[in-house]
């Protein structure tokens, strides 16, 4: 029961976390974050799980690294190929990557990382994963931090046809249509990091491939609004 009401702070906890970062306090989501990570981290303690029900025990890191790392480079190659594409090209034309060599580097090596990965992976594959393991079983667990994480992106998605060119020319005016399809696609994103995670047995791969998908598309797309002109 204990763990049940301590799953429940932990979802009321991100909700207040996805209004701060996405609209009281954009501007300081990825400070906000790292208190976001150290609450849901005291729940999990309250809850009783271990740093290796979270995907942190110190001896998987080293295999959590070795996955992170060829993740990444996965990512790598899929965007280069992406780039060799007009339509791979154009999914990198968005506005929020517009940012000059200097925000593009903030972006990738302190916004992505501490502002969306380490939150978001902490909390949907480290602890809602861990806590809903414990109750019925990684397939649940799966199962739910992925709706979860589909859920969280209902806010970030709201202004993505506005921001995306490619997005913009498919779904045109319709809003609805566009957040629906990001929080499937989060979802869908989800169950392949807590796959991720569930066969690594650590935190480090999932972290590794959405800190690459990430921060490499905001590089990228930098790169390329700064080349166009």
């Amino acid at each position: 029961m204990r763990v049940r009401w301590l799953l429940v702070a932990v979802v009321a906890v991100l909700v207040v976390a996805n209004y701060l970062n996405n609209v009281a306090l954009r501007w300081a989501y990825p400070w906000i974050s790292v208190v976001e990570v150290l609450v849901l981290l005291g729940l999990a303690r309250a809850a009783g799980l271990t740093a290796f029900d979270l995907g942190l025990g110190r001896s998987t890191w080293r295999r959590g690294l070795r996955w992170a790392g060829v993740l990444a480079l996965l990512v790598l190659v899929a965007y280069l190929v992406a780039l060799a594409l007009p339509a791979g090209r154009e999914t990198f034309l968005d506005q929020r990557t517009r940012l000059g060599p200097g925000g593009a580097l903030f972006a990738a090596f302190v916004s992505v990382p501490v502002g969306t990965v380490l939150l978001e992976e902490v909390a949907f594959r480290g602890v809602v994963w861990g806590l809903v393991a414990r109750l019925r079983g990684p397939m649940w667990a799966t199962a739910v931090s992925s709706l979860l994480f589909g859920l969280w992106h209902v806010l970030p998605s709201l202004g993505l046809g506005r921001n995306n060119q490619m997005v913009g020319s498919v779904y045109g005016s319709a809003a609805g249509a566009v957040t629906v399809s990001a929080v499937l696609a989060t979802a869908l994103a989800g169950v392949v990091l807590a796959e991720l995670r569930r066969r690594s047995g650590s935190l480090l791969a999932p972290v590794g491939l959405h800190w690459a998908t990430n921060a490499l598309g905001y590089l990228i797309g930098a790169a390329i609004w700064t080349v166009s002109g």
